[in-house]
């Protein structure tokens, strides 16, 4: 009889080794929107792989409509205005709020003769926004804030006109509206092409500058290991873009708009927006308390944000990584 020497036993072992396919990364699907400050979300995909991740990104044309793909499970991962977040979960998808991902990224813009130098001077006039974004919401805060009734059907002091983010812009230049409240860097883009003039910040409510939601399905929250490595992607992502705004605008301007935007108006756009980490369940639960008071997301029943506000996973990244 015989016995196999360990040298040999190893050497097989490492053969083996080789030859076994290696692990295949774990997918996950990423909802994301075509704005400047949800660039570092975006470049989640170029790092992912390094945490055992493949992220696969779709972008949709506004927050809401991400909510249907995450109850059918096509998607996992998602990021959208505060306001299209609590909607959803009002209405019954499986989502959490695991990080706070941006914070500011609009302005109430007027046509550049339009004489509008003031939200008073909005009345009489018309003024687009997006249904169901963030700057809905913004816009009927500051609305009321200055007295003013609105109205998409007319017969107010304001007359709402709904239109997509992408077609804000071309009306305001073709005047078929007077004023918007647009997103970044759509507004920016506006004010550089000349035929916007900025007329404010829409930031001086109770709301404070609207922060932007990563969310999770409860699916991918669930599954711990998945969920932190995401995590930490997207912590990494950022703390890069936050270092490096050169790389931010190289891939926001290149990569996600692919020359679509100047540099110039990345930097503006991004002088009134700012890519984080961090929400407060208390943001969340002032501007849930908004959209049930001005009717935006038809909210089946108003969440609390200590129900679904989960930043476990976000201060585990944070200190692995050592970020602060």
């Amino acid at each position: 009889m015989y016995s196999i020497r360990p040298c040999v036993l190893a050497f097989a072992a490492s053969l083996f080794a080789l030859a076994a396919p290696a692990r295949a990364d774990d997918s996950v699907h990423l909802g994301n929107l075509k704005f400047a400050h949800y660039g570092a979300v975006s470049y989640m995909k170029e790092i992912c792989p390094k945490y055992g991740i493949k992220l696969d990104e779709r972008m949709f044309a506004k927050g809401p409509d991400i909510m249907p793909a995450i109850v059918s499970g096509d998607i996992d991962l998602a990021a959208l205005a505060s306001d299209g977040a609590i909607s959803g979960r009002a209405n019954g998808v499986g989502i959490f709020t695991v990080a706070g991902f941006a914070k500011g990224g609009a302005r109430i813009v007027a046509a550049t003769d339009s004489g509008i130098k003031s939200l008073a001077d909005l009345k009489g006039r018309k003024v687009g926004v997006t249904r169901g974004g963030a700057q809905e919401l913004l816009l009927l805060a500051e609305l009321d804030k200055a007295g003013l009734s609105w109205s998409d059907k007319g017969g107010k002091d304001v007359q709402i006109v709904y239109l997509a983010f992408a077609d804000l812009n071309q009306a305001l230049a073709a005047k078929q509206i007077d004023a918007m409240c647009q997103s970044e860097p759509q507004s920016s883009q506006a004010i550089n092409k000349k035929f916007g003039v900025e007329v404010m910040k829409p930031y001086d409510t109770a709301m404070g500058e609207p922060y932007r939601l990563l969310v999770m399905s409860d699916k991918l929250y669930a599954n711990r290991d998945v969920a932190l490595r995401v995590m930490k992607c997207f912590v990494e992502a950022t703390a890069l873009f936050n270092k490096n705004p050169a790389v931010a605008e190289k891939y926001v301007v290149e990569q996600m708009f692919k020359g679509q935007i100047t540099s110039q108006d990345f930097r503006d756009a991004m002088d009134n927006a700012d890519y984080t980490y961090d929400v407060s369940p208390a943001h969340i639960d002032v501007t849930t308390e908004f959209m049930n008071k001005y009717g935006v997301g038809r909210m089946a029943k108003p969440p609390k944000a200590d129900e679904w506000v989960k930043l476990d996973l976000l201060q585990k990244a944070k200190a692995d990584l050592g970020v602060k």
